[in-house]
C-alpha cells in the first residue's frame, strides 16, 4: 500500500489520488450499501448499524416509479437533523395513512404533522413537504439544482441527496459524516464552504451517479464507526493510507 504525505495532502493532485483510495478502501471494507433505502424494497442494509431494511446492494435501478422518487425526496427533507430510523418510522406513518403523496401533503397539513412526529422539527417540516410538493406536481422531467435551492426549506444538501438518489444525477452529498472524516483526516479545512468541500469529493471520483452513491453511503456507514463520538477518527483504519504522524 502507498502511503501519502503531508506534502501530497497539500496539493490538489495529492488530495485527489487520495479521494481515490478512500473511495477504494471503504468499498473493500464495507461493500455495496444499497442506498436510498425504501419502504417497499425487501433487501437488507448489509452492514448493519442503521435501518436494516429498504435497501439494495449492487442494483442502482432504484428509483423505479414515481411514487418511489417521490418517497426518497420525501426522506431526504424529513432527514435534516435527525437520524434514519426515525425517518422510517415518519415514513412508515405517511404510508400506512395513505399520506405519501404529493397532491395530499399539498391539501393536509394536519395529519401530515401527525404522520411525521418520530422525524422531529414536524411543524417546519410540514411545510417544508408542502412547499416541495407544489413544486413536484408542478414539474416536468428532471429538477434543476438551483430551482431546488429556490425552494424555501431545501439546502444544497437536500438538494443534492433529491438530485443523485431520487433522479440519478451526478451530484455529491457533503453531509455532517463527510466533512467530520474529512477534517480528522487533514484534507480539509474548518472554514471550507459546502461547495469546497464538493469540487473536492468530485474531483477524485468518476463522474458517475453509482460511485457517488456509494461513496456518500460509505462515508455515513464508516463514520457510524469511527466518529459518533469524540475524538472522532479514534481507531479510524483510513488513516492507515496516510503517513503524516500528526494524523
Amino acid at each position: 500500500m502507498v502511503l501519502i504525505g503531508k506534502a501530497d495532502r497539500n496539493s490538489q493532485i495529492g488530495k485527489v489520488g487520495i479521494i481515490d483510495r478512500l473511495f477504494e478502501e471503504l468499498l473493500r471494507m464495507y461493500g455495496p450499501q444499497g442506498w436510498w433505502p425504501l419502504l417497499t424494497c425487501k433487501g437488507c442494509n448489509p452492514t448493519k448499524t442503521g435501518s436494516s431494511q429498504g435497501y439494495h446492494p449492487g442494483d442502482y435501478s432504484y428509483p423505479q416509479t414515481d411514487n418511489q422518487r417521490f418517497e426518497i425526496c420525501v426522506g431526504a427533507i424529513l432527514t435534516q437533523n435527525t437520524s434514519w430510523p426515525n425517518v422510517e418510522k415518519a415514513l412508515f406513518n405517511l404510508a400506512r395513512e395513505g399520506l405519501l403523496e404529493p397532491m395530499i401533503m399539498v391539501a393536509d397539513e394536519g395529519k401530515i404533522s401527525q404522520a411525521i412526529k418520530p422525524a422531529g422539527y414536524f411543524n417546519q417540516k410540514t411545510r417544508k413537504l408542502k412547499v416541495f410538493s407544489s413544486f413536484w406536481v408542478n414539474l416536468k422531467g428532471n429538477p434543476k439544482r438551483e430551482d431546488l435551492l429556490s425552494l424555501w426549506g431545501i439546502g444544497p444538501e437536500t438538494a443534492d441527496s433529491i438530485l443523485l438518489y431520487a433522479f440519478r444525477m451526478p451530484e455529491f452529498v457533503v453531509d455532517t459524516y463527510t466533512r467530520r472524516i474529512l477534517l480528522n483526516l487533514c484534507l480539509i479545512e474548518d472554514e471550507d464552504s459546502y461547495d469546497d468541500v464538493k469540487r473536492l469529493l468530485i474531483s477524485g471520483a468518476r463522474n458517475d451517479f453509482r460511485t457517488y452513491q456509494e461513496y456518500h453511503a460509505l462515508f455515513v456507514e464508516h463514520a457510524k464507526r469511527y466518529y459518533q463520538k469524540k475524538p472522532y477518527g479514534k481507531d479510524c483504519p483510513l488513516k492507515k493510507l496516510l503517513s503524516a504522524p500528526e494524523i
